[in-house]
């Protein structure tokens, strides 16, 4: 199976544009893009480029890049729209499949496998819910990626390196300058080592002073923003460093093992990422032992240097699905030339029962949708019916085609399967997500202005909530310490965790209860309703 080269990237582009750009705004606002999004408003209202905020304080615990682009975008298309905010996330992710194309493409000269290993990328789990959602993650790696891809052709060319070292060292600093050295520990390094493992550095003293280069203006790119702040802000700088460094040692700290079942991350690849780890099962059925080894240890490099770290999230596994939709790649290149002549039960019935089961969700979706969402589907039986239609169909020739033992049609409706789902299915996301009680604090704004009241928060904030007010609000309490606001009367916002010292600091006001703002998507009794997505509203009288 040949393809010609636009088909192929015409065939990931239209992937990445139905996987990334369709229905962007379905999915509620989640913290950290919360996070993001406020500080980028707060960088076009008030001025705050280069000394970040968030709710009016100092927010210099990440770098700003993510935010400046998308300031940009916001001030380009409008703050309001989910879309234009979450559209450089988008444009990143996009930039991170087509680049890892290209280096496996190089890599590899084998254009099957570089498209199957970038579709896999394109459609493993976090890789979608970190491309679609405006937080920091696929900005570091996206831009880490494309410097490791420069890196590989200063490592492997005799020509234009100087050219190579800059651009590498050009989105090294960008990278940087998304999260700081998160990719250059979790990406870049454990590339570095399994490079020198599997390919050796070769004429390495020709390619000194370019490397030489590529360090200082890495260095250049990556530092500056951190010099500038410690000069002109020591002391807020000095704090957050403090606090975030604690946080790397005490806070979320789980055991090494943690994240040893990092092939999961890649959801509907699960079985497939599981299978091409088992590199002596693997490494005589590759078409490239070498290029092999080197997606193994990439990936496998990766997740020891992030067991050692003892502060662990699963959303920290992002840097690893890179090299490892690489080497799934392998595999499934593999069963594509191959699996029509394998008769080995214990090679197939794992592709059978993983691509099966796949298409028994298809198969069983109309019946079992509808049996699961119930009344919910009512308004939404034009998606229900396309989504069911499509994923019958789907699941139908992938039973077909496995019976056939033809892997690449295979291959090719599990694609489509993930891009039905994202294009037919996320319009649903409303169906299990129903709050009757659902208000926004933005109302908070009507109210403010009917009162004339000023509205502080008690203590704490949640950047949800801040994010819908459309402004920063005034915390009370703070390291145990209440200011008392100068007004006889006013507006104060309080969370469930607070209401017993609120009404002790307040005891000498008269207190009146006014409503209760909930952005839960949850209703109030359900496992994921949370109290920090609500606030009750009081009016405070001297």
């Amino acid at each position: 199976m040949r393809l010609p080269k636009d088909k192929s990237v015409i065939i990931l582009l239209l992937a990445c544009v139905s996987i990334f750009f369709v229905n962007l705004d379905a999915i509620f606002i989640n913290i950290m893009e919360a996070r993001n999004f406020i500080t980028a408003r707060e960088m076009i209202d008030d001025g705050n480029w280069i000394f970040t905020t968030l709710n009016g304080e100092p927010r210099y615990q990440k770098p700003p890049l993510p935010t400046w682009l998308t300031a940009l975008s916001a001030m380009a298309f409008g703050m309001k729209s989910l879309f234009v905010l979450r559209l450089p996330a988008v444009l990143l992710a996009t930039l991170l499949i087509f680049v890892s194309y290209k280096f496996s493409l190089k890599l590899t000269s084998h254009r099957l496998f570089s498209l199957v290993g970038s579709l896999i990328m394109a459609t493993s789990f976090y890789i979608i819910f970190s491309g679609r959602n405006g937080q920091w993650d696929i900005f570091t790696h996206g831009f880490m990626m494309v410097s490791i891809y420069y890196l590989y052709r200063l490592f492997t060319s005799e020509k234009s390196l100087y050219r190579y070292a800059l651009l590498a060292a050009l989105f090294f600093g960008c990278s940087f300058m998304s999260k700081g050295p998160v990719s250059l520990y979790a990406l870049w390094l454990p590339f570095i080592l399994a490079f020198g493992i599997v390919y050796r550095y070769k004429n390495f003293r020709k390619k000194i002073l370019p490397l030489l280069a590529f360090l200082v203006v890495a260095l250049l790119v990556s530092g500056w923003w951190y010099w500038y702040t410690y000069t002109y802000d020591a002391e807020a700088m000095a704090e957050i460093t403090k606090r975030e460094t604690n946080n790397w040692t005490g806070y979320n700290v789980r055991p090494f093992y943690y994240y040893w079942s990092f092939f999961t991350q890649s959801g509907i690849w699960t079985i497939p990422a599981f299978i091409a780890l088992l590199y002596p099962y693997l490494k005589n059925r590759v078409f490239n032992q070498k290029a092999y080894l080197f997606t193994f240890l990439w990936t496998m490099l990766s997740v020891v240097l992030l067991s050692i770290i003892p502060e662990k999230k699963s959303r920290y596994l992002l840097p690893v699905l890179i090299p490892m939709a690489l080497n799934t790649g392998f595999y499934i290149e593999y069963l594509i030339r191959k699996f029509s002549e394998l008769t080995d039960k214990r090679e197939t019935i794992p592709v059978y029962f993983n691509f099966g089961l796949i298409a028994l969700i298809g198969v069983a979706f109309p019946i079992g949708g509808y049996l699961f969402l119930g009344e919910k589907i009512e308004g939404n039986w034009f998606w229900f019916i396309l989504l069911s239609i499509l994923l019958f169909g789907l699941g139908f020739t992938i039973f077909k085609n496995l019976k056939k033992k033809k892997m690449a049609q295979v291959f090719s409706a599990t694609i489509l399967f993930i891009i039905a789902i994202m294009c037919f299915g996320l319009p649903m996301a409303g169906t299990l997500t129903v709050n009757p009680e659902y208000k926004s604090l933005a109302l908070l704004n009507d109210w403010q202005e009917e009162s004339q009241l000023e509205v502080f928060e008690y203590g704490g904030f949640t950047p949800e909530l801040i994010w819908a007010y459309g402004k920063p609000i005034k915390v009370l309490r703070k390291d145990e310490l209440v200011s008392i606001p100068i007004p006889s009367e006013f507006g104060l916002l309080v969370a469930e965790e607070h209401l017993e010292n609120f009404r002790k600091t307040f005891a000498d006001y008269k207190i009146e209860k006014v409503t209760r703002y909930d952005m839960n998507p949850k209703a109030p009794g359900e496992r994921s309703h949370r109290p920090r997505l609500w606030r009750d509203l009081f009016i405070l009288r001297k």
